[in-house]
């Protein structure tokens, strides 16, 4: 058996409703505040993942260190109140919803596992924000345990793993949890215990090396902390979807006239066009009033061209002056409001997943937060003791 691959040794499963709001829904700290000061949101997981931005440690002016001690013993009371503590099981997780169909398994990988000729077996799709890695590190080794699971699929053919899974969750008859989320998703999923079922699955997950499909910075954060091991759902679909995340300007200063004006003189073909819907080499921005059609240049870029790299690169650190890794660009998932104060809103096409797998290929990342996939695990129906 694979010693990368592994099966939660002691682990939690929620009996109804995981306490608090879905984790994953909120990725800005000023929204991740905002939540946690709601009504009986400050005993919630959220509060534990985010433990220095509660109301409470805002008040009293805790930082990370001062406030993970709270956040470990506020875990153990939720353990206690919300779970029932089960040992050695792997759960093939079955999740179906408006955005797709994912059949997998949740288990324990280490993210720091490397082939015999030093390849990584689990590899980031993206780049990652280092300030964000620390933080999360830092509350994961405080916490001694995976609150949710980053989503891992196979570098290669995942039709097997698909194929063990389903047969299991089939022959198993009625998931020991089945519940809803708020996007109308259905996640189910199954306790195995140790046995050879078990054995077949982990077997399934170790037979291709890993992808990050989500949660990169849970992957850059479980290696960091030491614990040598990460919480995540491995699966290949069978109907993985890649959303869209577009680009949120604030604070820039920079109205419609001007974003023309730059663009313009960047050599860039804006247009207005009021029915414009993003497609791959082309974005759509909304800024006031104005909906303009920006093609992208192509010249010099390895291909597969990634659309999300060239507006960081091109319509916004050259013509703008803006750092794309600074304060005034945010990603912005489709499907969400923009934030009141946006100056601009970029709408960028969703990456093709084949895409992915030749940037993959070709030793490349893709740039930060561009792939959106769905469906993901819910945060909370498992903690791991890591």
């Amino acid at each position: 058996m694979s010693d990368w691959i592994r099966p939660i040794e002691q682990g939690w499963v929620v009996r109804d409703a995981v306490p608090g709001p879905d984790v994953d829904e909120f990725a800005e700290p000023d929204q991740v505040i905002a939540a946690l000061a709601a009504p009986g949101a400050a005993d919630t997981l959220l509060a534990v993942q985010h433990p220095a931005r509660t109301p409470a440690a805002l008040a009293h002016g805790l930082d990370q260190t001062a406030a993970v001690p709270i956040a470990r013993a506020m875990l153990e009371r939720l353990r206690k109140r919300y779970y029932r503590p089960m040992r050695r099981f792997v759960a093939p997780y079955r999740i179906e919803g408006p955005d797709g169909v994912a059949s997998g398994l949740l288990c324990l990988v280490d993210p720091a596992a490397v082939t015999d000729d030093g390849t990584a077996r689990v590899r980031h799709t993206e780049d990652v924000y280092p300030d964000v890695v620390a933080e999360r590190a830092a509350v994961l080794a405080g916490l001694g345990c995976a609150t949710s699971a980053a989503l891992l699929v196979p570098a290669a053919d995942g039709d097997p793993l698909t194929e063990q899974v389903e047969r299991a969750c089939a022959g198993l008859g009625l998931p020991d949890l089945s519940t809803s989320d708020a996007a109308g998703r259905r996640h189910e999923l199954w306790a195995v215990p140790a046995g050879p079922l078990q054995d077949r699955l982990l077997a399934a997950v170790a037979g291709a090396d890993l992808l990050v499909a989500d949660g990169n910075h849970r992957v850059a954060a479980a290696a960091a902390a030491g614990h040598g091991a990460l919480l995540a759902l491995v699966t290949a679909g069978p109907q993985l979807r890649i959303g869209a995340i577009n680009r949120v300007l604030t604070g820039t200063g920079f109205g419609p006239e001007e974003l023309v004006s730059r663009w313009c003189a960047a050599g860039l073909d804006v247009r207005f066009d009021d029915h414009a819907v993003p497609v791959p080499g082309e974005v759509v921005v909304h800024a006031g009033s104005a909906v303009l059609r920006v093609p992208l240049p192509k010249q010099a870029w390895p291909d597969p061209v990634i659309d999300h790299e060239i507006v960081e690169r091109v319509l916004f650190a050259d013509a703008l002056g803006v750092d794309p890794d600074g304060p005034h660009v945010h990603p912005l998932p489709a499907g969400r409001p923009a934030p009141h104060d946006a100056d601009a809103v970029v709408l960028l096409a969703p990456v093709a997943y084949a895409d992915v797998l030749a940037v993959h290929a070709a030793g490349r990342q893709m740039p930060r937060k561009a792939t959106y996939f769905t469906p993901k695990p819910r945060s909370g129906l498992v903690l791991a003791a890591l």
